[in-house]
């Protein structure tokens, strides 16, 4: 078995009050939001999986994703392996529809609803466009340069790290692509399996699709066996790209490999229960199990 240099995992946030729209609004999570992210730290360190960084948004939605996460891999709450939030994963911000509804698709329009009230308003004093797309990547090529690529590149490769980096959905995608940007193309492999877009498609791995709420991204970063490894962006999208592949890029002589998209094993059999799952997170409420546990004591 190969080993590997950097075992990397990109989750999005769990289930918040303002799900949809929240943006760099700070939302809480919901309670069944809370369960989606123990579900996922419990799930990851049950595999064997022991991490070595963690990195979230500075965002209460994504941090305490990240929290759950760390908890679930010491028994010693000294040894508590420590989040890094940064502003730098936060989401898109929104602008003037931060937190707000949406909007519908005009009849006989080809704008989506949003498009058409920012075409008629975006003149207005005080109106906040949404965060461009050029800032979005621009953040995350210097999250990815400034603190993935030093872990990746450290003493030679000499040391293996497993890191999680937990943000949101939008930026996520940008991430993505950050990363992917690292590599040779016929470096870039999907798992045996693994397929991403519909049936019978050749969708870019560029685009890997939606995230669900603490949906996955896994990555497996390894030395190359052979020069002649194949490559799925090649076989997918007909480009041969000879050229390409002699191209020095950060990451030569490490190939990946895309292990899970959107992974969410660990959500198996869990139901948001109706009312109370969508309600604000109150940390100082007590699970049922507690009860439990304390009548056992006394009994």
């Amino acid at each position: 078995m190969s080993r590997s240099y950097s075992e990397d995992f990109l989750s999005s946030t769990p289930a918040s009050i303002d799900d949809c729209s929240a943006g760099t609004r700070d939302s809480a999570l919901t309670n069944h939001g809370v369960l989606q992210a123990e579900r996922l730290g419990q799930y990851l360190t049950k595999r064997g999986l022991r991490f070595t960084h963690l990195f979230s948004s500075d965002l209460q939605r994504a941090h305490k994703t990240a929290d759950a996460i760390s908890a679930t891999q010491v028994s010693r709450p000294d040894k508590k392996l420590l989040v890094k939030q940064l502003k730098l994963l936060r989401e898109q911000d929104f602008g003037f529809y931060e937190g707000k509804p949406f909007y519908a698709r005009p009849s006989g329009s080809n704008k989506s609803g949003k498009e058409e009230h920012r075409a008629q308003h975006n003149e207005e004093p005080g109106f906040q466009d949404l965060e461009s797309k050029e800032s979005l990547m621009s953040r995350a090529n210097v999250f990815t340069h400034e603190h993935l690529l030093p872990l990746i590149c450290k003493d030679n490769g000499s040391t293996e790290y497993t890191v999680a980096v937990v943000s949101h959905g939008i930026m996520l995608n940008y991430l993505w692509r950050s990363i992917l940007k690292l590599f040779a193309q016929r470096t870039v492999a999907l798992a045996p399996g693994l397929s991403v877009g519909a049936a019978g498609s050749s969708t870019p791995l560029e685009y890997l699709g939606g995230w669900s709420n603490t949906g996955y991204l896994e990555l497996d970063i390894q030395p190359v066996v052979s020069s002649k490894a194949p490559s799925v962006r090649e076989s997918e999208t007909g480009d041969n790209a000879p050229a390409e592949a002699d191209v020095l890029t950060p990451m030569a002589g490490l190939r990946m490999i895309i292990k899970a998209v959107n992974g969410k094993e660990h959500l198996q059999g869990l139901k948001r229960t109706r009312g109370v799952g969508s309600g604000k997170h109150d940390e100082g409420q007590k699970k049922i199990e507690s009860f439990f546990n304390k009548k056992n004591k006394v009994g």
